[in-house]
């Protein structure tokens, strides 16, 4: 039984086996609909369980379609209708879902609550996001990068903006996946000092660049992310915005990079504000092909997770 649970809690060959999987499966749907199930039906008679505490369109769509296009049946559990650790123990909750269902999918706020779940699980746990990490979204990452320019490899990434969870799982995924990584945001955001040193205790070349256009110098791919939650306040909002807006991702930015370099954002995006219409619609976006790229990276951690 395999968890996913976090891109540095995985080995490399696992990793790599995930992204060609995905690959694999997605060339062998072109030009299908997306109702029609795969020709492999590898969840045939399975069940899987998608629980959501925090609110989501891309996480629970892709993962319901791709459980269905691979044979498998969802259940879509909210926060409100399970209420996680109160009344009820996060363990025992796992403990009576590992008797139902034959994969668990959680996006939570504390990762203590998934890390307690898989801990007590009897069937494979995935995290599908917390408040710390996003390792779900950065194998779409890879994975978008590798079919439009070759392996990541070696390859110069940057992260414009606030070090949040996604940032800490494409810290994770650069000493996976052998990338150099340069971050470049005011100071108060920095990404963890832990995934930064766990980054360059693989030996990766790993930098902090105050400057974003020196940042993005030679970049093969920026990344940006929002600067504001749902969940933030006004006060809090305009303050983030005012840390935020010199390095927002716009053309005169990207035109820093290397002529080739691509863009990606995991969306949902407020556009104009950490990024431009015209860099998310323009030449050196793949952001759909990111969004779509989270359907076949799931569907193969799901494959990994169940051995199948």
């Amino acid at each position: 039984m395999n968890h996913f649970l976090d891109i540095h809690k995985t080995e490399q060959p696992d990793l790599r086996s995930i992204i060609e999987s995905a690959k694999a499966m997605k060339t062998a749907r072109a030009g299908r609909p997306r109702g029609t199930p795969d020709d492999e039906q590898p969840l045939q008679g399975r069940m899987v369980a998608l629980i959501f505490e925090k609110p989501s369109t891309r996480t629970r769509v892709s993962f319901d379609v791709g459980v269905r296009q691979m044979g498998g049946q969802t259940m879509l559990l909210s926060g409100a209708e399970m209420q996680l650790g109160h009344g009820e123990t996060i363990a025992d909750t796992a403990r009576v879902l590992s008797r139902y269902v034959d994969l668990i999918m959680i996006r939570t706020f504390d990762e203590s609550v998934l890390y307690e779940m898989a801990e007590f699980s009897d069937v494979p746990v995935i995290n599908g996001l917390t408040d710390r990490t996003h390792p779900c979204q950065i194998m779409a990452d890879v994975l978008t990068y590798e079919e439009h320019r070759g392996p990541i490899a070696g390859r110069k990434v940057v992260w414009s903006g606030d070090g949040n969870n996604v940032c800490a799982s494409l810290l994770h995924a650069a000493a996976r996946f052998g990338f150099d990584f340069t971050f470049t945001g005011p100071a108060q955001l920095d990404p963890e000092a832990e995934f930064v040193g766990l980054a360059r205790d693989a030996g990766c070349n790993v930098r902090i660049e105050r400057d974003p256009a020196r940042a993005v110098e030679n970049a093969d791919l920026v990344v940006t992310d929002t600067w504001v939650s749902m969940h933030d306040s006004q006060s809090t909002k305009e303050r983030r915005h005012n840390m935020l807006r010199p390095y927002q991702v716009n053309e005169d930015l990207m035109a820093h990079a290397r002529p080739d370099a691509l863009f990606m954002h995991c969306l949902p995006a407020h556009r104009e504000e950490e990024v431009t219409s015209a860099v998310m619609d323009g030449p050196q976006s793949v952001i759909w092909d990111e969004a779509e790229n989270r359907l076949h990276a799931q569907k193969a951690v799901m494959r990994w997770c169940m051995g199948v």
